[in-house]
């Protein structure tokens, strides 16, 4: 495949990237251009990312993260959110067994708390069969916005300076982003 032969390319010009990170954007698009629905759309883009995630764990790359499902997606119809959200619970209940095998380990970023309890414990599942493993770390962004987690991380900050564990002048490039979701 194209992805397989363009990562191929980088890791024997020795550009290997240590973290990739793809927005799942355009799914219903591709699947509309083609008189589909925009379900059919999603369902080729998760087998997509099994190609893509099967590539990266095994020429080395480190961190592959998926931003997966926005925190403005939730504004979709309801159909579409509900589709989604039992196509990620397929997928993960598809998938959990490969991925452990091929010491994957899946971790999430964004207000996971946010999804429907029966997504939410399918995902947390993932997370506790591969907490071990050692391999890709597979980033799910779940209900993520960028600018939520920049507030998060402004609000970690200023707790920390309000029980004085930290200086103002302390704070540095470094120091917020350690304290970002997306640090690890």
């Amino acid at each position: 495949s194209k992805c397989e032969k363009l990562l191929a390319e980088a890791r024997e010009a020795g550009n290997l990237p240590r973290h990739i990170a793809i927005i799942m954007d355009g799914n219903g698009r591709w699947a509309k251009e083609r008189g589909m629905p925009r379900i059919a759309g999603h369902n080729q883009g998760v087998k997509s990312v099994k190609e893509i995630v099967e590539v990266c764990g095994e020429i080395g790359v480190e961190a592959l993260t998926l931003y997966a499902f926005s925190q403005e997606n939730w504004k979709r119809p309801t159909w579409e959110v509900s589709a989604l959200m039992k196509l990620l619970m397929r997928t993960i209940h598809n998938e959990i067994d490969n991925l452990n095998s091929k010491n994957v380990r899946v971790k999430t970023i964004g207000h996971i708390e946010l999804l429907p309890p029966e997504t939410l414990k399918q995902v947390q599942s993932a997370i506790d069969i591969t907490k071990n493993n050692t391999g890709l770390v597979l980033n799910l962004a779940l209900s993520y916005s960028s600018r939520i987690e920049i507030m998060d991380a402004v609000k970690k900050i200023a707790k920390n300076i309000s029980q004085k564990s930290i200086s103002i002048e302390k704070i540095d490039e470094e120091f917020f982003s350690k304290s970002l979701d997306t640090w690890d």
